[in-house]
């Protein structure tokens, strides 16, 4: 896919994922906020504070590369190496399987406010600015190091297309975390 295209579909996501957090979970109840189907699982505030923990630490790793990395001198194709691949395969909203996070990406049990959801959102406008700085960059050079192994290093392109479906993952977790806390406060009613 060329750079233009891939930069526009990922802007258009990122919106997507603002849009759903503003009207799907932002108007919820504490209680809303904070159910967890299960002791194991996430409540709606974990998954976005795992998200934010990630945008603090790629928003500005990606701003570093988006500055540093020369331009491209024309519209080129976005290619992918296999870390890049697989990274981007295992964050994909629609694959099922579930993965362990690194002990600091994991929210569980933190004491969260709403102030999650106002942090969520200021990172994806912090996103959509870098989406838009990186059309002026070479998104194939290696220049984000990876938050758990950072001698590994992502192509710009995959780093933000990673970013971006990994958040894509998590908001989908949290609607469907929500779908259960709505039922469980419908039976509590009851």
């Amino acid at each position: 896919m060329d750079t233009t295209t891939f930069l526009v579909q990922l802007q258009a996501a990122v919106r997507r994922l603002q849009a759903a957090v503003e009207t799907e979970l932002a108007s919820l109840d504490d209680f809303a906020l904070n159910f967890k189907p299960t002791s194991e699982q996430w409540s709606v505030l974990e998954c976005l504070e795992h998200l934010n923990r990630y945008s603090r630490y790629y928003n500005p790793a990606l701003g570093k590369a988006v500055q540093q990395v020369a331009s491209a001198t024309q519209s080129t194709l976005v290619r992918y190496s296999w870390l890049g691949r697989k990274s981007i395969t295992m964050m994909q909203p629609g694959n099922g399987k579930q993965y362990k996070t690194v002990k600091h990406m994991n929210p569980a049990g933190s004491a969260l406010s709403r102030e999650v959801l106002a942090e969520f959102l200021a990172h994806q406008t912090q996103l959509l600015v870098l989406l838009t700085d990186a059309q002026k960059t070479d998104l194939n050079k290696k220049a984000v190091p990876v938050e758990f192994f950072r001698l590994l290093k992502l192509g710009v392109g995959e780093a933000l297309e990673f970013v971006v479906r990994h958040q894509e993952r998590h908001v989908q977790q949290a609607l469907r975390t929500k779908q259960q806390a709505v039922r469980a406060s419908l039976a509590l009613v009851v």
